[in-house]
């Protein structure tokens, strides 16, 4: 009998790329992949970190499998895999834990078990971060209308709060060849829109002499692909030379989700982060400049260490002053081994939730002001392959979300609409 697989994905869209080329892999060999709604022999979770909300709902995930099917393979792989390996490794139920520099060979690891029939206490194979070299090519596929591209892996900036440097490494780019030859495969399956993903998705070809505007320029001509977007690239890696290309008249699209963290100077030093509101200030001048309508989307962690009232509503008048069109709000996480970690005056947790929803109330503004911008221009729009109660949604080209009544045959194409 065919043994069944579920891949279980928490996190990040570069861990779905991951999580997508994992299960093509074992469906490549025979197994069949199922729903990660549905029992399994074997499961896959591909595991986050960034927060220690993130560590719990790993934890969780694994028990919850375990209890459902008590005889199934575990296999842990992912960015908690690789911080806390032997905790998982000592958790019921679990039979492979791969860290950062091994994940990429899970399949290999789970027919190995099933070869040896040895299943006792999990090792985990975790090797040290700072001798990861290796980088795992991926991209999504399953949608008919967008794929999400792994182009680069790791990071090398250490911001004061982020545990991610620890869980993925060093900044290290895949090469272009390999990128461009995987777009021509996801174009050949039909799908019309591509978004690049990495950790720090603008330092793409650091220690490889390529750069990331040349990448950009060499995707910009794979026959198939109509659209690009950029899933986040820190706001100094946003080049003027990127900007004004994508500006000329790409497959690039008019959206940019940029990091901010904080409007408030004295924070965005605490945090470690190359810039201050002067610079993200002019660089989304310098982009409205030379495009229109325009959709940014800005991060923004709440309850930094030290993060006064005074500096909170700094954070708050400077958002209001650049008005991006969506706000993804996170309070900050206390990560042990980070600086920030150890800085005096960590702000309550009480405090810390006001001030979510402060800016989640300030986000739903924004993005409601930026749809009644666009209203009664006529946009491009495709649609995505699922119908939810007779109704199909789609994204613009500035990333506005479309709602019509449910019709295969615009599933997958770009459709003019009327923005309402």
């Amino acid at each position: 009998m065919t043994m069944r697989v579920a891949v279980h994905t928490l996190g990040c869209k570069l861990n779905y790329a991951e999580s997508s080329t994992v299960a093509r892999e074992f469906a490549r060999r025979g197994y069949e992949v199922v729903s990660h709604t549905e029992e399994a022999d074997i499961y896959v979770v591909n595991t986050c970190s960034v927060t220690e909300h993130s560590d719990k709902k790993d934890r969780n995930l694994i028990r919850r499998l375990h209890r459902r099917s008590p005889e199934a393979i575990i296999a842990v792989i992912g960015c908690y895999a690789q911080l806390q390996g032997e905790y998982i490794a000592s958790m019921e139920g679990v039979d492979i834990v791969l860290g950062a520099q091994s994940k990429g060979l899970v399949v290999d690891e789970v027919e190995r078990l099933l070869s040896s029939g040895r299943r006792g206490k999990a090792a985990a194979e975790v090797t040290d971060i700072d001798s990861v070299q290796v980088i795992y090519p991926a991209f999504s596929t399953g949608e008919r209308t967008r794929s999400f591209l792994k182009i680069q892996d790791g990071c090398d900036y250490k911001c004061s709060y982020c545990t991610v440097p620890y869980a993925r490494g060093c900044s290290r780019s895949l090469p272009s060849d390999m990128l461009v030859s995987q777009a021509e495969e996801i174009a050949a399956a039909g799908i019309r829109e591509i978004v690049l993903t990495g950790v720090n998705t603008g330092d793409y070809g650091r220690r490889t002499g390529e750069s990331f505007l040349g990448l950009l320029q060499r995707l910009n001509d794979v026959e198939g692909i109509e659209r690009y977007r950029i899933s986040s690239i820190e706001p100094n890696l946003l080049r003027p030379e990127i900007v004004d290309w994508i500006a000329s008249g790409t497959k690039f699209l008019p959206h940019f989700h940029i990091p901010l963290q904080s409007g408030c100077d004295t924070v965005l030093r605490r945090m470690g982060r190359r810039y201050d509101t002067g610079f993200f200030r002019q660089k989304i001048a310098y982009i409205r400049e030379r495009m229109e309508h325009v959709f940014f989307g800005i991060d923004v962690i709440v309850g930094f260490p030290g993060e006064t009232d005074r500096d909170f509503e700094a954070t708050c008048d400077f958002l209001r002053e650049i008005k991006p069109a969506f706000i993804h709000v996170f309070p900050y996480s206390r990560r042990s081994g980070t600086p920030a970690a150890v800085m005096p005056d960590q702000v309550p947790e009480i405090v810390k939730t006001h001030r979510v929803q402060v800016l989640e109330e300030m986000s739903s503004g924004f993005y409601e002001a930026f749809c009644r911008e666009n209203s009664g221009r006529e946009e491009e729009v495709l649609f995505e392959s699922k119908s939810k109660g007779g109704k199909m949604f789609g994204y613009t080209r500035n990333y506005i979300k479309v709602e019509e009544p449910f019709d295969k045959d615009k599933i997958g194409n770009i459709v003019r609409v009327t923005l309402p």
